[in-house]
């Protein structure tokens, strides 16, 4: 690789990028793909047909995540998720401000896109707030408030945090035939349950969850294969490209959102530059408005009125405090970093539901007192 080739890959990588994350808009807005609905249907309804969507994402994303480790293709410790510091309590406490917020807020991160792309203008809002207290969390007051308190409390782990590396070091045998048993068991688990009723059996149900997962996968391998040096030829270092981590990234959209604002603002100053995160953001966007367009849905909406704000407003920080804090959202943990198998992700998850009912919970009670 000459250093000339470098403008030329990085563009073949944010392109690949654009149009994966437009395909998840698209499949995203014409399924119904959604987390907090699928959250909602469970709670209100007792309807499990959008959660078993979800799960064959991450069933498709685990299988196949894990598949390109045993091919030797990618490697979870290249990821943020699978670091040996397992800082439990931010995993959950971030998972946890950020089910609640998503509630409040009409959708998590990627809804948020996709419902820009249908022509809400109350996600636009949620969509600047929830960019602008990410990154606060990343780097501003309440990063300062997160560093010196949840992220104190944590657990070093003797190798990195994803199960096959931990079940490697336990007992022995190679990481790579590891990921294979255990990302195969554990995503033909999910698929059998999803399966297991007749709403898993829908042709929507297999676009959304397996096209989503799919989607994801193939982000890991533009990052983490088309993306990647192992010799960068200016630092000489191991370097993957268009990423703001400088680790091998899928798609998540709560960091992303703050750095596209800030890329946004700071345009003209040539430090600022595209990254697979600014880039998937936008093509959310995109594939989401083209089907909505070409479907007749798309609709110009409006808040109903001050609690109606006042609701996605304090959503939307909710979302971007926990999201930074618990490294990822519905999408960036419940597909990306689950798909890695790792720990840390499972406890976000676990947090990101819990808060979901919790404030589905609450929407119902104060729906109930108004009557």
């Amino acid at each position: 690789m000459q250093e000339s080739d470098l403008p030329g890959l990085t563009a073949r990588v944010l392109w690949a990028s654009f149009g994966l994350a437009a395909l998840f808009g698209a499949l995203a807005q014409h399924t119904r793909f959604c987390t907090m609905g699928a959250v909602a249907d469970i709670v209100t309804m007792g309807d499990w047909a959008r959660m078993r969507m979800w799960l064959l994402a991450m069933a498709m994303a685990m299988i196949g995540f894990n598949g390109m480790v045993a091919l030797g293709w990618v490697e979870a410790a290249d990821t943020l998720y699978a670091a040996p510091r397992l800082i439990w309590l931010s995993h959950l406490a971030g998972g946890l401000l950020f089910g609640v917020g998503m509630v409040l807020g009409s959708g998590c991160g990627s809804k948020t896109l996709v419902r820009i792309g249908g022509g809400s203008l109350k996600s636009l809002l949620v969509f600047i707030v929830l960019g602008l207290s990410a990154y606060a969390t990343l780097r501003g007051i309440t990063a300062v408030l997160r560093v010196g308190t949840v992220d104190q409390l944590a657990v070093a782990l003797p190798t990195g945090q994803d199960l096959p590396s931990l079940a490697a070091h336990l007992a022995g045998g190679q990481r790579q035939a590891w990921a294979l048993g255990l990302g195969l068991a554990s995503g033909l688990a999910l698929m059998a349950f999803v399966i297991a009723r007749p709403e898993g059996r829908q042709a929507d149900t297999w676009m959304g969850g397996a096209g989503i997962g799919a989607v994801v996968v193939a982000v890991w391998w533009v990052s983490g294969v088309l993306g990647h040096l192992p010799e960068h030829p200016v630092t000489l270092e191991e370097s993957f490209l268009a990423t703001n981590s400088r680790r091998m990234e899928s798609l998540s959209f709560v960091a992303p959102l703050a750095y596209s604002l800030d890329w946004l603002m700071f345009f003209s100053d040539t430090s600022r530059v595209l990254t697979l995160g600014i880039v998937s953001a936008a093509g959310v966007i995109v594939g989401s408005a083209i089907v909505a367009l070409a479907s007749g849905s798309f609709r110009w909406e409006g808040f109903r009125g001050t609690e109606d704000t006042a609701n996605h407003f304090v959503g939307a920080v909710l979302m971007g405090v926990g999201g930074v804090t618990a490294v990822g959202c519905t999408v960036g943990q419940g597909l990306s970093g689950v798909s890695t198998l790792a720990l840390g992700s499972f406890l976000s998850l676990a947090g990101i539901l819990v808060g979901g009912w919790l404030g589905v919970r609450w929407q119902a009670w104060r729906m109930e007192q108004a009557l």
